[in-house]
Parts: structure tokens; sequence; C-alpha cells
């Protein structure tokens, strides 16, 4: 397999962006990362996207946006693993240029999830239909349960889960991509709505539209596009049982810990060789569950993370430097895509006031649903 290399990347704000529709979208993240490399044509296209046909009715997407970005003929296809499809779409751009298929890959996530479809039922589609869905369960509460389990446990307490949201909110007021560019309190947190005990408004990501892509092409011929590639260092994807019931632990996120297992190996890396993370905080307890799962953190040191200041900006591991889904926003299909955006920018140090000093090793993990899928890309920089 050849080295693969990301060599651009462009990315749209993210938000409730009522003036561009999916493919406006698209065009416009594709189009800077084409840019952002100096390129003007690829040899296939990657879509991730979760429910198109859903939220505006269109399906068909791989041409659909070859034919908008001016790109007929060219192999593309759209890859779905629910939230778990940006990054599922950059496993497979990385597979198709490390087997030596292609030698320039366009990779892009997007979601348009504000025009009018029910998002809460359309989100439920990634969970079981038949033992969840069913009996009226929502993602808010498959992950309150989660919650409630840990603290029955004593691993996790309510206030935990505040400083994470804090925390990222810290964040993403520094990025002028995010949706929410604000900081929060703690007692902002602890005051906001009840969406499913315990967990708050202020505990879930939003409901967001963008887009994000990246550029990949084998290492040896990334300076052909850029003086500062970075290295996708490894690639590992695992999936678990759809339904959280069916699990041995609802607490325990095995997906992650094999998806991550996986990318180790084949980086040639323990996890002490990360500095910073993305990690997929749908809901604040994601986070926590997701750092043990990394082996990032373990057991009181990951619920304590962005209380201690060991998850934050400064701290051990920053995580979530972006804002994570929290305050970065979450446009399901695109979110994998802009984790590892962020990565690109921070190994490429130009990420401005959320630069972490010196960053060599980078670390995204992207999920589906209440962890039936996962996708964990290692970063390097070159």
């Amino acid at each position: 397999m050849r080295d693969v290399a990301i060599v651009g990347a462009g990315m749209t704000r993210f938000g409730e962006l009522w003036d561009a529709s999916l493919r406006d979208l698209f065009v416009e993240a594709a189009l800077a990362g084409l840019g952002s490399a100096g390129a003007d044509r690829v040899d296939s296209i990657y879509v991730g996207n979760m429910a198109a046909g859903q939220f505006v009715g269109q399906e068909h997407l791989g041409p659909l946006m070859a034919d908008h970005l001016g790109m007929h003929g060219v192999p593309a296809v759209r890859i779905e693993s629910a939230c778990a499809s940006g990054g599922a779409a950059l496993r497979m751009g990385f597979l198709d240029i490390a087997s030596g298929q292609s030698d320039l890959v366009l990779v892009a996530g997007v979601e348009k999830m504000t025009d009018g479809a029910d998002v809460t039922n359309v989100l439920a589609t990634a969970s079981d239909q038949e033992t969840e869905v069913y009996h009226g369960i929502t993602f808010p509460g498959l992950y309150a349960m989660i919650a409630r389990l840990r603290m029955e446990r004593g691993t996790t307490t309510e206030e935990d889960l505040h400083w994470i949201a804090v925390k990222n909110h810290r964040h993403g007021a520094m990025n002028p991509k995010a949706q929410f560019r604000r900081e929060i309190s703690v007692d902002d947190v602890a005051r906001s709505t009840m969406v499913a005990e315990p967990l708050r408004m202020l505990h879930c990501s939003p409901v967001s539209d963008g887009a994000a892509a990246v550029l990949l092409a084998p290492l040896d011929q990334a300076r052909r596009y850029t003086d500062r590639p970075v290295r996708i260092a490894g690639s590992g994807m695992a999936t678990s049982t759809i339904a959280l019931a069916d699990r041995p632990d609802p607490a325990d996120l095995d997906v992650v810990r094999l998806s991550a297992e996986r990318a180790y190996a084949m980086a040639g890396m323990s996890p002490e060789r990360v500095q910073l993370a993305e990690v997929h905080d749908c809901f604040t307890v994601a986070e926590v569950c997701c750092l043990e799962a990394l082996h990032l953190a373990n057991g009181s040191e990951a619920s304590q993370a962005a209380r201690t200041g060991y998850s934050a900006l400064g701290g051990r591991v920053p995580v979530n430097t972006s804002g994570g889904l929290k305050s970065k926003g979450h446009p399901v299909g695109a979110t994998g895509v802009a984790q590892v955006i962020e990565l690109f920018d921070q190994l490429r140090g130009e990420a401005g006031e959320r630069q972490v000093p010196d960053a060599h090793v980078g670390l995204a993990q992207n999920m589906g649903g209440s962890g039936a899928s996962s996708v964990v890309h290692i970063l390097e920089r070159v």
C-alpha cells in the first residue's frame, strides 16, 4: 500500500445556512479544497452524506455533485454510515489512493438539515427501528441512558458533563467556521432546558448545515500540491450492534476501542503519541466514553478531563479544539471530514488562536448512531 497524504482542504461555515442548498454547500467546500492545492481535476470523488434523501429529497449524490463541480465522467459515489459518513468516506478515499487506483481523490462530506424535515425522526433512522424507535426512543434518550448508567456507577457526574460543554464552547469561540462562537458557563448548562434526563440542551450538539472537503494524494506526489502535506498514518473502522441494549455494556463504546486499535496498529503508534484529538461529542457524555475507548484517558480522569484542563487547550491532550460537534456544529455527513480538517490545520500550524504548540500527531474519531459504527484516523505532520 502507498502512503497517503492530505494536500488540500476547504469547508463552509457551519450553522443554519438558509441561503445555500445541499449542492451549493458541497461545491463551496470542494472548490476551496481544490483551490488550496492548485488542482482542477481529480480521479475520483467520495461524498459523505447520511440522509439527503430524507432531509431534502435528493439521492444519487455522486453524479449530482460531480456534475455541479464541473467534473463530468469522474467516478463519484455517496458513502453512508449515519453520523460517521464523513469518516467512512475519508477511509474509502484513503484506500483508493493507497491501492494505487487513483492519484488524486476528493473526499467531501455534506448535510443540509434545516430545510423542513423532522430532524429527530430522520436521525432516529440510524438506530434500530424495531427494538428502539418503535418504542419511542430518540438519540438524546439513548445517550441519556448511557449517561445515567455512568452516573449510577459513580464514574461520571452531571457537573462533569457541564464542563465538557463549557470547554468545547471556549474552543469554538475561537473558530470562525463554528456555528456557536460564544463561551458559556457551568451555570448556563445547568439551567438549560432538560431534553432527556440527565441531558440538557447545552449537553447536545445542534442541528446544522455545512460541508467539508479534503484532497488526497500519494505521499510521494504530495509536493506537487503543497509544501506542507499531512500524512494519514493510520485508518481503522469497526461496527457494533446497532441497538444499545444488545451490547454487553451499553456504557462501553467497544466500536470506538476496536476502530482505534486498528488505526494505532496501522500507524505503528501507541495512544501516548497522540497530542490532540477531535472526537465525536454528539452529546457531552460521548466525549467521556470516547476518551476512555481511545485509551487517551481512564476512568475518572476521562470524566473530569474538561474540568481539570486535561482535555483543554494547554492540557495534556487537547480535545475538540475546533469546538467539537457541540460548538462547531454537526451537519452529520460533513462532521468526520471537518474533524480531519481541524487536525490538518493544527499539524500545519495554521489553527490561529486554537493552535496546539508543536503538534505532530493528531487523532480524529467519527461515530455513527449510539456507537454502531466508528472510524478513526491518525494524522502525522510530515
